[in-house]
């Protein structure tokens, strides 16, 4: 998808956010639809349809984690991608947000090199579900997922296969954050009752041998791959 065919709707009650973000994104050549409360965001969400939508948490007759959820439960939005702009250290307001149906946050203050670096992570994530490859190639790791194989820099790696299937979920999505129920859900199934720190031991083995840096931890949320 080109950046010309990219919408994103941004959405925050201060005008000088709406208008320096909106310029910087349009920049790169995205269509900007913006909104300024939660009631506003719904609506435009429905109309426009857009591709990434960039909420605001505080604002007037509807804040956004309310708009997330009603955005949520839109069948035609049910692949468009969430971010939230929070203030730095808004633990809840970023838990919150998680909760109600959104993949990602963006901390306030930030520069607009940054968030646009940011976004372009972000719009990553586009792709179609359908037509996900049994292959995928992040930097100089490429995972076969019909073969169960790993490769980095050229030498392959053999591992265990739940560790295998959770670095192949992380790995669909880079930068996205996945909830430990969601990881759970789609790794472990209906397997075996396991508990939350399961998923930190097999991170930890995955950390030792693909490195640290590829893995985040999101506190009380759960993890993501970074590319």
């Amino acid at each position: 998808m080109k950046k010309r065919d990219i919408k994103i709707l941004l959405v925050d009650d201060e005008p000088d956010i709406l208008e320096i973000v909106g310029y910087n994104l349009s920049s790169e050549g995205y269509q900007i639809v913006t909104a300024e409360n939660g009631v506003e965001a719904v609506k435009k969400a429905k109309k426009e349809k857009p591709q990434l939508i960039i909420l605001d948490v505080m604002m007037p007759e509807m804040d956004g984690i309310e708009a997330c959820e009603q955005i949520r439960k839109l069948p035609d939005l049910s692949e468009t991608i969430i971010t939230f702009l929070t203030a730095r250290g808004e633990d809840y307001s970023q838990m919150a947000g998680f909760d109600a149906g959104a993949d990602d946050y963006i901390t306030k203050p930030i520069k607009p090199k940054v968030l646009v670096s940011k976004v372009k992570a972000l719009l990553r994530r586009l792709k179609d579900e359908e037509k996900a490859e049994d292959i995928l190639k992040i930097g100089n790791l490429t995972i076969n997922r019909e073969e169960y194989k790993i490769t980095i820099k050229g030498e392959e790696l053999v591992l265990p296969r739940k560790e295998f299937e959770l670095l192949s979920l992380l790995a669909t999505k880079p930068n996205k954050v996945f909830k430990r129920e969601e990881i759970l859900d789609k790794v472990w199934g209906n397997e075996v009752v396991v508990g939350g720190r399961t998923i930190d031991v097999h991170i930890r083995k995955l950390r030792e041998k693909i490195g640290d840096k590829k893995f985040k931890t999101i506190k009380g949320v759960g993890y993501k791959f970074v590319d």
